[in-house]
């Protein structure tokens, strides 16, 4: 028997090369070259994604639109754009253990009430699943299962049942008989995500795809997987902390940046109806160092809580850490505030956070960073009862930020009082029990602070 021919694949581009090397010759990355075999079976023969292939006129396609099937389990709805699209294809990532198969199997025995479903596991036995469904206090005896790794046993399940969502838990165990190389291959990854897309397409069976992730975070497999799919999610959050968010980083039927959030439990993921809770701290009198800010995740506005220590340095350059906040950006915020404040802290070690781990990308928490900083290093705590947003810019000037209203109006319905904000968000009619105080210069905005 002649020995299967080695070839090394890249993991981002799925481009092959004979031997190996340090760069990828596609994209020109480091270190992504892995060890394969060379495919020689005839290659698949592809079909078209939709049950037509005529040409169309833009104008003459029917543009209705798409009927959607909440899955039952709200936060989930809410990433999802508001429930499910037939034809769609779902791929969900997440470090192991953090609650992907969990959610699913939730969602599906909800859905399995009134649509047909099928849960299909390359990683458990059917017995696992029915314990972890006991476990979890799930009513769906008739929920059907398939602990199935080969890709065409799957797609012939697929047609004969006809079910309207289906969970594959996950798309790395699975393997083709039309290849050689083993299942989480990039050829193999590539190709059965590919093939079930196809099917997706269709059939309009709804696909939910579970991602291995790698330890940098990322998905695994070939870039090409996030691209094929139509939504991508991503759960976040610490295994040891009992709460877990859900990210849509893509979504072609809804709102990206959209956050889910969820609490783990002994009977599975609940959604939290009010997470604005979970990032405040409860303290019992106000305390130098703490700023509360509304951040907008998606369509949703969040309260967060922005905590500073501010330290004098015994080391000959201060430290700067930031945790849930980009570093870089904590950097230029205190050459602004020496420069346009005339406050300094090149003698001191400063270390911001943001409560419950969250993970705030947008420049609208520039103020409140500085507010908590300098409530830190002044050793004052801020007016009780205040929200802060608003962007700094390097000249000194606090720019307005999307969504002002929405945000203002989540801090009035919280108990807050008072809003520090851009001159720009103030709103034109006032709202109930809420002091909106707008700013332009982040000088004349510290002098509101305390």
């Amino acid at each position: 028997m002649a020995k299967a021919r080695a070839v090394y694949a890249c993991t981002e581009c799925g481009a092959v090369a004979p031997k190996w090397q340090g760069q990828c010759p596609g994209c020109g990355l480091w270190n992504t070259l892995v060890e394969t075999v060379a495919e020689t079976g005839q290659p698949p023969r592809y079909a078209a994604l939709a049950a037509t292939s005529e040409v169309e006129r833009l104008g003459d396609v029917d543009t209705a639109e798409e009927a959607r099937v909440a899955t039952g389990i709200a936060e989930l709805d809410r990433v999802l754009g508001g429930g499910l699209v037939r034809g769609g294809v779902i791929l969900i990532g997440g470090d192991p253990g953090i609650g992907k198969s969990t959610l699913l199997l939730q969602a599906l025995a909800r859905l399995a009430e009134s649509h047909g479903t099928l849960y299909v596991s390359g990683e458990e036995s059917t017995r696992q699943i029915a314990l972890r469904a006991r476990r979890l206090q799930l009513d769906a005896p008739e929920l059907p299962m398939l602990a199935e790794i080969q890709l065409e046993k799957i797609l012939a399940a697929l047609a004969r049942q006809q079910p309207f969502a289906a969970v594959v838990d996950s798309i790395q165990t699975l393997y083709s008989e039309a290849l050689q190389s083993a299942p989480g291959s990039v050829a193999q990854v590539r190709e059965c995500a590919a093939q079930l897309t196809r099917h997706a397409k269709q059939s309009g069976t709804v696909i939910l795809l579970v991602g291995h992730v790698t330890k940098e975070g990322a998905l695994a497999g070939p870039r090409v997987l996030e691209h094929i799919v139509d939504t991508v999610l991503y759960f976040e959050g610490d295994t040891g902390s009992s709460f877990r968010l859900v990210r849509a980083f893509k979504n072609r039927f809804g709102a990206v940046n959209e956050l889910g959030v969820f609490a783990m439990t002994e009977t599975g993921l609940k959604g939290v109806s009010n997470p604005s809770a979970m990032f405040l701290s409860r303290h019992g009198q106000p305390v130098p160092g703490s700023c509360v800010m509304v951040t907008q995740e998606g369509t949703r506005p969040l309260l967060v809580e922005i905590q500073a220590l501010v330290d004098t340095t015994h080391a000959p350059s201060p430290r700067r850490l930031s945790v849930g906040l980009e570093q870089n950006r904590l950097a230029m915020l205190l050459a602004v505030l020496h420069r346009h404040a005339g406050i300094a802290c090149f003698d001191q070690d400063v270390f911001v956070n943001a409560v419950g781990g969250v993970k705030i990308t947008e420049p609208a928490a520039d103020l409140a960073v500085l507010a908590a900083i300098v409530s830190s290093l002044k050793n004052k705590p801020l007016r009780d009862k205040m929200a802060v947003f608003g962007e700094v810019g390097l000249a000194g000037e606090i720019r307005p930020v999307q969504r002002g209203q929405e945000r203002l109006r989540e801090a009035a319905k919280l108990g807050f009082t008072r809003a520090v904000v851009p001159e720009g968000n103030q709103p034109k009619q006032a709202i109930a029990g809420l002091e909106v105080v707008p700013v332009s210069r982040l000088d004349a905005a510290l002098d509101q602070f305390f």
